[in-house]
Parts: structure tokens; sequence; C-alpha cells
């Protein structure tokens, strides 16, 4: 059990790593120390939030459990199960509240099918002493509230649903007191799709809950370094994942900030092409072939239906709205402004290409199978590929400006190339394989060539002159651009952690006033996924003990449940960025694997080696 903590606020607020994710395959929420229900977005994850108060503690909205005189928190996860139980102490006693999104009775999660019962559950039991408790219920915008027998109705206008409170003892909206004693309970039920739910109480649907999902994490490999953090990373990722259709989101959040008081603040709502191939091998390789698939049929067919291939995409496949501001909330700290939708969406990144086309080999390399029109579209984007990489695009870090010729582009369109050869020749599919291996061997010559700088000794951002330097470039050898142990690859990692090393083996992924984002130079914090790929490069260049130490070191800065954020703060280990963070625990999850591989003699490569032979 972990340690009791001090609840701490800045500026009226919990720090990020202070929460814990609830979820269902549809919709999730965060649930603080405090036992607050800070942000929720029901039943999608990229609705409107019912609750917000993550972005706004006074105009967001919430649902708070709060006890008088609280002097400090614990809070954990029910064994493999993302059922969350946070412990507070007060001056009088002790109370534990266990929260989770409810899952259908007999939900087996391995399977692409709807497990969602569209309820919150809430069980609040005083461990010692007398407690008293205030609740709080109130979405963001306020609601039309109705008693309704022995529930409570609040219809949401501005999010469109509505909202249905069971609670025994009752309670009244939109606040409530109550002292319970020693052994008493207060049960709370939050539905917002049908009216009644599929369990006789809230105990049967938690039982069956923690039963759901215990029977998907046992299947998760645990032959590995951190096999804790890696199990938990798994659950982290279904939450994450769309059960119904395979989508993986970002992250469950939007603008949480990559620096306080910054305005480096996005929306992460959405499930991004590029992040498929990466969450691909993380997931197979720890013993989830099918919520690889799942998520790999759905990157395709969501690319598939556009002419040009958009860089994310919604849960559903279809284009995400506009960006917009919302003025109405005064973000994270302070941290303005707060945004809904991405206008990466309509960014121009060739790494698309690579993404789509790397995908696509995944998923013929473990059985999938094309037919005649998704491959002729296929081998299109790899066409396309041979010509794209000359011309400016945004990157992978989306900058905010005109273009420039990025490496990780170039490298990209190097993939598209490779995949889309290796395919033909392997299925004996048409296309000019053997003039896309061509140009994808002479497309890495040029990186080596045109994108090195001998004054930095290392592979610069873009190609030509002035380029700084990018950590993203240490996912070259993981996508077999450029071997690990190649020279200037080994150069490279080394200037690299050297002259974008945040301390304690924390990366940025570039320097601003070296390389314009289009942000005016603001800062932001160290980029946890780029010291994972440190590790897989120190790994592949045959540096185990060195790799296996900035591993453990990294997963040092999981929180208290085994969460990781998209950004460390290295001036004081406190979490940025959206949280938490899909592709920080695929970065975990990789690492662990190539190293538990690498420590037994063999070579960190892909499940798929056997198809670059």
């Amino acid at each position: 059990m972990q340690l009791w903590q001090q609840l701490t606020r800045r500026e009226g607020y919990l720090p990020i790593e202070d929460h814990g994710l609830i979820g269902d395959g549809r919709g999730c929420a965060l649930v603080g120390r405090d036992a607050g229900i800070s942000f929720m977005c029901v039943p999608r994850f990229d609705r409107d939030p019912v609750f917000c108060s993550l972005l706004d503690r006074r105009h967001g909205g919430g649902f708070r459990l709060a006890p008088d005189g609280v002097r400090e928190s614990r809070q954990r996860y029910v064994d493999d199960t993302a059922v969350l139980i946070t412990e507070l102490r007060t001056d009088t006693g002790v109370l534990q509240v266990t929260d989770a999104f409810a899952l259908r009775p007999g939900a087996r999660l391995e399977e692409d099918a709807p497990a969602a019962a569209g309820e919150l559950l809430r069980h609040v039991r005083v461990v010692e002493g007398d407690v008293t408790l205030r609740i709080h219920l109130e979405p963001r915008g306020g609601a039309r509230v109705r008693r309704r027998g022995e529930d409570w109705t609040l219809d949401c206008e501005r999010q469109g649903i509505t909202l249905r409170l069971w609670s025994s003892p009752p309670v009244t909206l939109p606040d409530s007191d109550l002292t319970l004693h020693a052994g008493q309970e207060l049960f709370l039920r939050l539905r917002w799709e049908g009216s009644s739910s599929p369990y006789p109480s809230v105990d049967a649907g938690l039982e069956s809950t923690v039963r759901a999902w215990k029977g998907w994490a046992a299947r998760v490999v645990d032959d590995v370094p951190r096999s804790d953090l890696v199990r938990r990373s798994a659950l982290t990722l279904k939450l994450l994942d769309h059960f119904e259709n395979g989508a993986i989101i970002a992250a469950p959040t939007s603008s949480l900030p990559e620096h306080i008081g910054g305005t480096r603040n996005w929306d992460y709502r959405y499930s991004w092409i590029r992040d498929a191939a990466y969450t691909v091998f993380a997931l197979r390789r720890i013993g989830l072939p099918s919520e690889a698939g799942g998520f790999l049929r759905w990157a395709l067919e969501a690319a598939r239906h556009n002419h040009q291939p958009r860089v994310l995409y919604g849960v559903d496949g279809e284009v995400p709205p506009p960006e917009v501001v919302d003025d109405g909330l005064e973000g994270y700290r302070r941290s303005a402004p707060v945004r809904w939708g991405n206008a990466a969406v309509e960014q121009t990144q060739h790494d698309v290409y690579g993404e789509i086309l790397d995908c696509a080999f995944q998923w013929a390399a473990t059985g999938g199978t094309f037919d005649a029109t998704l491959w002729d579209w296929l081998a299109g984007l790899a066409e396309r590929a041979e010509h794209a990489w000359r011309s400016p695009d945004h990157g992978i870090w989306e900058v905010r400006t005109s273009g420039r010729p990025f490496t990780y582009s170039a490298a990209m369109c190097q993939v598209a190339l490779d995949r889309a050869a290796r395919l033909a020749h392997r299925l004996n599919l048409p296309g000019d394989a053997d003039h896309w291996a061509h140009e994808a061997e002479q497309l890495t010559e040029r990186i080596l060539h045109h994108a090195w700088n001998e004054q930095t000794r290392s592979l610069t951002e873009h190609l030509g002159e002035g380029g700084g330097l990018d950590a993203s470039l240490l996912a070259l050898p993981l996508r077999r651009v450029v071997p690990a142990d190649h020279p200037k690859m080994v150069a490279t990692c080394r200037a690299t952690a050297e002259q974008l090393g945040a301390g304690g083996g924390l990366l940025y992924r570039y320097l601003p006033e070296r390389s314009p984002d289009g942000m005016d130079r603001q800062p932001e914090g160290a980029f946890l996924l780029c010291s994972f790929w440190l590790v897989d490069n120190l790994t592949g260049q045959g540096k185990i003990e060195q790799a296996g130490e900035l591993f453990e070191h990294l997963c040092s800065h999981a929180n208290h449940l085994g969460l990781l954020p998209e950004q460390i703060d290295p001036s004081d280990g406190t979490y940025l960025g959206n949280y938490p963070q899909a592709i920080s625990h695929v970065g975990l999850v990789s690492s662990a694997v190539a190293l538990a591989r690498a420590i037994r003699g063999v070579r960190p490569d892909l499940s798929t080696a056997a198809w670059f032979s």
C-alpha cells in the first residue's frame, strides 16, 4: 500500500501526478488523490467534458467527495484492474473511496465488442472513526436538475446528455452534507446511458468489473524488467483504447500545459496515425495481439477514407472538429488558453506515408491480408512518398511555423518505400518493388549525407545546413532506417544526450531557440518518450548496463499509480502535458521488451524481423 501523503495544491490545483485514470473503453475520468473527479468525458473520449475542474477549479464543474479536516491521503489500483481506491485520513477518521466505470456483466476485454455499462460507480466506506463528508456534483455549464423517484436527473444542455444519479443513503444536489461512522457506507451510481443499471447493486457492479479487468490483464507477459510497470502500462493503454473499433487516443485530457503559465496547451483526445506503429509493436510483444490488430484495422480504415491521409482522427475515424479556444476556462494553474480540437489535423506531415505503410507491413507480417483496392491505395502512398520528402512539411513535432524538410519526415518516406517494396516482394503484389527498394536505399544515403552536421557531429532536424538537434532522430533505428550501431547514429545519440539533456537522462525534444516552432521560444518540459528511445539506442549499441540503468531511472518517474505524463519538469520532477500519455507508456513497454531480449542474448529486433531478411 502507498504511504500516506499530505495533499498539496498550487494556485488551487492538485499536481497533475496526483490523479488516477478510470474508464470503460468509451469514456474516462481522472480521480484526484482528494477523491474528486476533476475531468470526465462521456459517452466518448473526445466529447465536451461533463467535469473539467482540472482546467478551471471554479467554473469547470466536478464531482467531489470532500471530508472535513483532511490531513493526508493515499491511492492505489485494485491489482491488475482499472478500479481505483483512494483513502483519506481526517482529524476524526479514515475514509475509503472506490471508483470505477462499470463494465457489462460477462465483459471479455480481449474481444472487439462493447463493454461499457454507461455508469460511474462510487463506493464510500468509513474505515475508522467518524467522517463528515460534503458531496458536490455539478456539470460544467450547469444542468436542469429534477428528482424522479430515487434518482436525480440532470439534463446537461452544454454536453447534450442526461445524467442520472442514484445514491444510498439519499443525497441532495448540487451539495449534500453527510456524517458517517466506522463501518457505514455510501453508494453512488452516476449513469449516462439508459435509465437502469445492469447490476442490482454498486458492489455487484464493482465485483464484476474487477473480474473483467483481471481476466484481461492475465494475458500480459511478465518476463521483462519492471513487469509491474509494464502491466500497468498495458492497462493504461487499454483504458485509452476504444474497445469497439480499436482506436487508441493519445491522452484522455486537453490543454494540460507543457510549461506552467505557457500556451503550449493542446487537445490530445484523438488518435494519431503515427502512434499506431509504435503502439502495435509494444502491444504485440507483451501478449496482446487482438488490441494491436484492432488498432491496425482502425488506422488503415480511417486513413483509407481520405485521399490525403490525415495525421490524426477522432475515435470514430472521422476528421476532428476545428481547433477552438475556450475563453470560459482559466486553464490548469491559469495556463491559458484551453483548446478543444487540434489544428495539426490540417498540417502537412510527410511521415504519415511511412506510418501507414509500416502499419500495413505489421498487419501482413502477422497474418493480415489486403484486397486489391487497399493494396492499390497503399502502393499509391509509396509512390507519393518517393517525391514528398523533397518538399517542406511541419514534422513530427507539428511546428506552427512555415515548413522545413524535416529529417524524420524524410526517414518515414524511406520507411514507406521500404515497406512497400518488402510487401510486394513477399506477397507477390503488383508494383515496381525493385524501384521502391532502390529509392529507399538512396533516401537513406541522402539522409546520412544531407542531414549530417560535421560541427555538431550529429544528424540534425532537417536536410541541408542550419538544422538543430532533434531527439526524434533517436527513433530512426526503431524504424530500421539507420542501425543503432551505425557510426553516425552512435554520434547522434551521444550529441543528443549531451546537448538536449535535461539532467538525469531526461531529454528535450529540441531547443526552441535553435529550432523555431512558432511558439515564441516558450520553454517546455523534458519529453519522456525521447528518453525511452535513448534506452533503445543504447540497447541496440550493446550498452546493456547503461541502458538498464537509464531505464530504471526513467521508471522512477512513474507516479504512485504507475502512470506517466507526456513531459517532466526537470527542475522538480513534476508532471507536464496531457496525462496519462499513451506514447510514454508505449516507450516504457518497448524498452522493457528490448532490454529483456538483449539480456537473454537475443537481438532486440521487432517481431516482424523475418520479413526483413
